[in-house]
């Protein structure tokens, strides 16, 4: 499954989103959950060890001028990337 965070993660309820988690899932944060993949954020860890991989919108990382503060354990994709994931997953839930 797809997961689209688009929320703060200060707004979001990770802990629901922990509990729906299986290994194979993409999480892509865009808009002002770009903000979760930031080196050092409080939720990467237990994003990673659920063995989701995550992703990034690069237009919304520069927009918010966060160019170079984004965790190398989270990949940095531009909208063809993101076409291709909603392709890749026929579910897709947006947070």
């Amino acid at each position: 499954m797809l997961y689209t965070v688009g929320r703060s993660p200060y707004q979001c309820d990770f802990n629901v989103i922990f509990n729906l988690l299986t290994s194979g899932d993409d999480i892509l944060f865009i808009q002002d959950g770009v903000l979760a993949g930031i080196d050092g954020n409080c939720y990467l860890p237990a994003l990673i060890s659920h063995g989701v991989t995550l992703y990034v919108l690069k237009e919304d990382i520069e927009a918010r001028g966060l160019t170079g503060q984004i965790s190398d354990k989270v990949q940095v994709i531009d909208y063809t990337d993101f076409v291709n994931l909603t392709v890749k997953h026929h579910q897709q839930f947006a947070w």
